[in-house]
């Protein structure tokens, strides 16, 4: 695998079933997780302003489906079937956010599960198969692997029941600053470094900025608007850090847009 920016570096330094390997370890996490809720514990707030946890889980739930979707059209180079757009997607999640616990659970794990025979059972050409996000930017195939444990990992900690940004594994947490970061590069973000201690990594950004440390889940987790910046070591007060953008973003530089040419 190589990364967005054509950089060469393996993301994750895996074959794609081992990538394969790291979404199903993180799906069972999860699964296991909504399946100890209760009803009550269901409805209660999630981390995630206006989202109850039933909203995370269904959310999770429709996502893994449309990655399933992605691998069908790049593995036969065709649609497999309408794709749900974007309101038909919000729709989708308020009606199941409102589904037992049992029920969820049943339905996240149910789609995992097809992701995984869906992958599993992929030719090794169709990986570089360009398919279009729905937000309109393309990316190989490949690249759905990743997004799929993006949500995993990040939704889990989402629902707010224990499941920190520590228990974020570390070839997640590698991969995900690798991305993210290369596109914070690319995007002029004001940070002259960045360097996650207990990974042992270190990434140089821009020429001015500020420089932060600290472990690479603590990074990741400010980085995604999830954790706090006080958090980390910086060269200056955590007010006066840059407020980094919405996330996740498309790779950049990255693969181009569903209309242009291959």
């Amino acid at each position: 695998m190589t990364g967005p920016a054509g950089e060469g570096h393996p993301v994750f330094g895996t074959t794609e079933d081992e990538a394969v390997g790291h979404v199903v370890a993180s799906g069972a996490r999860l699964v296991r997780t909504a399946a100890r809720l209760s009803d009550t514990a269901l409805r209660a707030p999630s981390a995630l302003p206006g989202w109850t946890r039933g909203h995370v889980l269904a959310h999770v739930a429709h996502s893994v489906d449309a990655y399933v979707w992605l691998l069908g059209l790049a593995h036969t180079g065709r649609a497999p079937g309408p794709r749900t757009g974007a309101a038909a997607l919000a729709s989708a999640v308020e009606r199941d956010a409102l589904l037992s616990a049992d029920a969820i659970a049943a339905r996240l794990r149910q789609n995992l599960d097809r992701f995984t025979a869906r992958a599993r059972a992929m030719p090794a050409p169709a990986w570089e198969r360009l398919v279009p996000a729905l937000a309109g930017w393309r990316h190989p195939a490949r690249y759905v692997l990743l997004r799929c444990l993006r949500e995993l990992e990040t939704h889990h900690l989402d629902l707010d029941t224990g499941h920190g940004t520590e228990q974020w594994p570390a070839a997640y947490v590698t991969w995900a600053l690798d991305d993210t970061l290369a596109t914070l590069r690319t995007q002029g973000f004001r940070l002259a470094s960045v360097e996650a201690v207990d990974l042992g990594r270190r990434w140089s950004l821009a020429a001015q900025g500020a420089s932060v440390a600290g472990a690479g889940h603590q990074v990741l987790g400010w980085l995604t608007g999830r954790t706090p910046a006080g958090a980390l070591t910086a060269d200056r007060p955590a007010r006066l850090l840059p407020h980094p953008p919405a996330w996740p973003q498309p790779p950049l530089p990255g693969w181009g847009h569903a209309g242009d040419e291959v």
